[in-house]
């Protein structure tokens, strides 16, 4: 069933839809845990002046003796007909964050002729599951009491180093005041994920991000990170990495073992005041206005 009924939207580029189909904190009474299908779009950021999008979300409890592609397969099937209900066309692509999920989801999604993109680029669906588990499954019969399974990966595979094509020039530390990255929406921009911006914040808290260089293969490059779900920046030991899609994890840069703590700490603080929110940049040179390619990051919870 659909959760909150929108007014019909004619869109230019569909938005993807983030999905996560899994068992919830919830006992039903036959003593199996509930299972539920939830799909919402992806936010489109207007630009300034704007009206917001609408945004789609469906909701559907699937039995845990039905659990399969087929029934997900029906179920998409549901989804599609009620946003095609409300005004919505059919999404660009799905996105899947869940390792597990992935094969039944593939299937599926085949099934229909959609395009599954595996990726913990879900930040939409992320906060929506946060919220119902804070105010909707506690007051279920049944609800059993503890944190639902984390969206990324507990176990962080080793820190691949960019292939040689991918890599820039250089790099560097970089910081935009909040207020800035509200009117993204209208830069010169190339590849670009963005993201809404979290509420509540001063407009000139700094978010933290950095910048990489290439003369020669700017576009390039951005387009090479678009196809790997950039998910948020970290600093592991000394090394600067980026991680990405469901599981993946780029060397980026070493850091001087002289600096890696403080920056480590900088970077985390930083973070932590814009509300998890971080950027990835790519230009040809570091006076230029226009960015190739420009990705909104937000932190995850790992538990």
């Amino acid at each position: 069933m659909s959760e909150a009924p929108a007014a019909a939207v004619s869109l230019t580029t569909p938005p993807d839809w983030e999905l996560d189909y899994y068992s919830r904190p919830i006992l039903e009474p036959d003593g199996k845990k509930r299972w539920e299908l939830l799909i919402c779009s992806t936010p489109q950021v207007p630009a300034h002046g704007e009206e917001p999008v609408p945004s789609f979300r469906w909701v559907m409890p699937c039995p845990a003796s039905s659990v399969n592609s087929i029934w997900l397969r029906e179920a998409l099937e549901q989804a599609l007909e009620a946003a095609a209900g409300q005004g919505f066309g059919p999404p660009r692509r799905l996105r899947c964050w869940r390792a597990s999920m992935r094969t039944m989801v593939q299937r599926a999604a085949e099934g229909l002729g959609l395009e599954l993109v595996p990726s913990r680029r879900t930040y939409a669906l992320v906060s929506w599951l946060q919220e119902r588990e804070r105010e909707v499954y506690p007051q279920e019969p049944g609800y059993l009491a503890g944190p639902l399974a984390p969206p990324p990966q507990p176990i962080r595979p080793i820190a691949v180093p960019l292939p040689e094509a991918a890599r820039g020039d250089s790099w560097a530390w970089a910081t935009l005041p909040l207020e800035a990255l509200a009117g993204a929406p209208e830069w010169e921009l190339g590849f670009a994920g963005l993201v809404p911006l979290p509420p509540g914040l001063p407009p000139q808290v700094p978010v933290p991000g950095i910048r990489l260089f290439s003369s020669a293969r700017a576009l390039a490059l951005a387009g090479w990170l678009a196809g790997l779900e950039p998910v948020r920046l970290e600093i592991s030991g000394q090394q600067l990495v980026l991680e990405a899609g469901l599981e993946d994890r780029w060397l980026l840069s070493d850091l001087p073992a002289d600096e890696a703590g403080a920056a480590a700490a900088a970077f985390a603080a930083a973070r932590d005041q814009a509300g998890g929110l971080q950027f990835l940049a790519v230009q040809a040179r570091e006076d230029d206005q226009r960015f190739e390619g420009f990705w909104l990051l937000r932190d995850l919870p790992d538990a």
